[in-house]
């Protein structure tokens, strides 16, 4: 089977996981080729999320990695067999993948958490706030890319839509509620769109006010998102050339204390409900 072109996150994520089992257990590549019967270019391809690898062989690996951590196995098992066609695949070829990538990660997510200063969450943008944001990028792009990226931004309220929501806690600065991205009347549907997302339970909305003395972490910005096991999370961070996918367990911690640290300085979201119903009223 030629190796795959272009991997989803959710992909590598696999292969860099069977790496650090493979590194902990101090195995090279050619010795863990060895025992498959393969080679080291093929392991490679594995461990780059290039190439998919069965049931069997995770478990095989597990076993001479001398991983005895059922609960890290059955996540690797589910990752390796998964087949999800999910509603982001209309958008491959359309999109770049990272947006694919950012929808897939969330889906499979067991909780989210999140912290924005600049923007309202895209979880809770409306089309119209979306469209300005999408459309204040540098050079202008056409109504042909425009329109997808703002379709795709609606369709990721799925998980907080769905049967059982994903449960959600973003914590948003007021900065990101005053902005005027667009005119007051956009604003305005927007605040009121934030405002039905606490009342009907989508999201747990908690608001740092301009007033909050200390808060010196207008620069921290992320989406946190739970994984099966700790072991499993996943940061995501915007960076200059789309979104960075972080997993290394150092840092994973770090965000965790970051996160922790932010909320600490947010209103409670009972407080935040008022916060943002007063603001409503003020346009």
């Amino acid at each position: 089977m030629a190796p795959r072109s272009q991997p989803t996150a959710r992909q590598v994520r696999l292969g860099a996981e069977l790496r650090r089992l493979r590194e902990s257990a101090g195995l090279k590549a050619r010795e863990v080729a060895a025992l498959l019967s393969s080679t080291s270019a093929q392991m490679s391809q594995v461990e780059a999320g290039l190439a998919g690898v069965s049931e069997e062989r995770v478990r095989r690996l597990a076993a001479h990695y001398a991983c005895a951590d059922e609960a890290l196995i059955a996540a690797l098992v589910a990752m390796a067999t998964d087949r999800t066609h999910g509603w982001w695949e209309e958008y491959r070829g359309v999109l770049p993948p990272v947006f694919l990538d950012v929808a897939e990660t969330e889906h499979h997510g067991t909780f989210l958490r999140e912290v924005v200063t600049s923007h309202i969450p895209g979880l809770l943008q409306t089309p119209d706030y979306a469209r300005a944001v999408f459309g204040y990028m540098v050079p202008e792009l056409p109504e042909s890319e425009l329109e997808p990226r703002v379709e795709h931004r609606m369709k990721r309220r799925a998980v907080l839509e769905r049967d059982t929501p994903i449960p959600y806690e973003t914590i948003v600065h007021e900065a990101a509620l005053r902005i005027l991205v667009s005119d007051r009347r956009a604003a305005r549907t927007q605040l009121q769109e934030v405002l039905r997302a606490i009342e009907d339970g989508r999201a747990a909305v908690r608001v740092i006010p301009f007033s909050k003395e200390g808060f010196a972490g207008a620069g921290i910005e992320m989406m946190y998102v739970g994984g099966p096991l700790p072991r499993l999370d996943t940061v995501l961070r915007d960076a200059p050339h789309g979104t960075a996918f972080i997993d290394a367990e150092s840092q994973l911690a770090r965000f965790r204390d970051l996160l922790n640290k932010v909320a600490k300085a947010a209103l409670q979201p009972v407080e935040s409900r008022d916060f943002v119903h007063h603001m409503i009223k003020e346009l």
